[in-house]
């Protein structure tokens, strides 16, 4: 079950700057229905309060002392306690972004970005969606474009079943696998063989890797929005929209 089944989601926010717990906290306070559980001034700690109180969320700034954010999430997805995690990051620490990416993150948030990216970016992964702020997806964008990952998943796109595209699109618009699974009428465990058979063929290793993807092969359908909140749109150079 999860936090928002429960009507709230309980977070777990890390950061070693006291200054930055207090402002992140204050603006989580202004979501009814999210609840910081626990704070720790390091990734050791955070990574022994998620296994404490089993959070829906685990909010973790990179640069810690002891474990760092990404070590953290590696540790926290090693314990497969069910916690997402949902990285702070700045413009200075884009070399970190696709390590992240491999260690599970579900969203990235800039501490100097709008407030309100923090609450959205906790909303999305706490239900199993992706969540980049727009500034840093652009960052993304164009470091899976200079790696070549991009362009040979997009090479394979020819590889899936119309359903799968489907499915690639709609995960791509921010929803979780069970709002696909109501959208298409399927039970949440065809969606989860869906997904887990997309990441195989595309060569990308989570849900925020599929949704660019997605958002560059043009597979958003006319319509459909975001369930949480915006990931990146289209640039000039990508496909149009069907």
């Amino acid at each position: 079950m999860t936090g928002q089944d429960r009507g709230a989601i309980r977070v777990v926010l890390a950061d070693d700057e006291a200054v930055v717990r207090v402002g992140v906290r204050a603006v989580l306070a202004a979501a009814p229905e999210v609840e910081v559980v626990a704070e720790a001034p390091d990734g050791r700690d955070a990574v022994d309060l998620v296994l404490a109180h089993r959070p829906d969320v685990a909010v973790l700034d990179i640069r810690m002392p002891r474990l760092n954010g990404l070590e953290a999430a590696a540790e926290i997805r090693r314990l497969s306690v069910g916690t997402a995690v949902l990285v702070l990051t700045t413009f200075a620490e884009d070399a970190y972004i696709s390590r992240a990416l491999g260690e599970g993150a579900g969203g990235f948030v800039l501490k100097t970005g709008d407030p309100t990216e923090i609450i959205a970016g906790v909303r999305a992964v706490a239900s199993g969606a992706a969540y980049l702020s727009p500034s840093v997806a652009r960052r993304v964008i164009d470091h899976l474009a200079a790696t070549g990952s991009r362009l040979g998943a997009a090479q394979q796109l020819d590889g899936l079943t119309n359903r799968e595209r489907e499915v690639l699109g709609l995960l791509g618009s921010g929803m979780s696998n069970g709002e696909i699974a109501e959208h298409i009428h399927v039970v949440e465990g065809t969606v989860k063989v869906y997904v887990s058979g997309i990441f195989r063929q595309l060569g990308v290793r989570n849900r925020v890797e599929a949704a660019i993807l997605a958002h560059e092969a043009g597979l958003i359908p006319r319509g459909t929005r975001p369930a949480h909140g915006p990931l990146p749109q289209p640039g000039p150079d990508s496909a149009a929209d069907p």
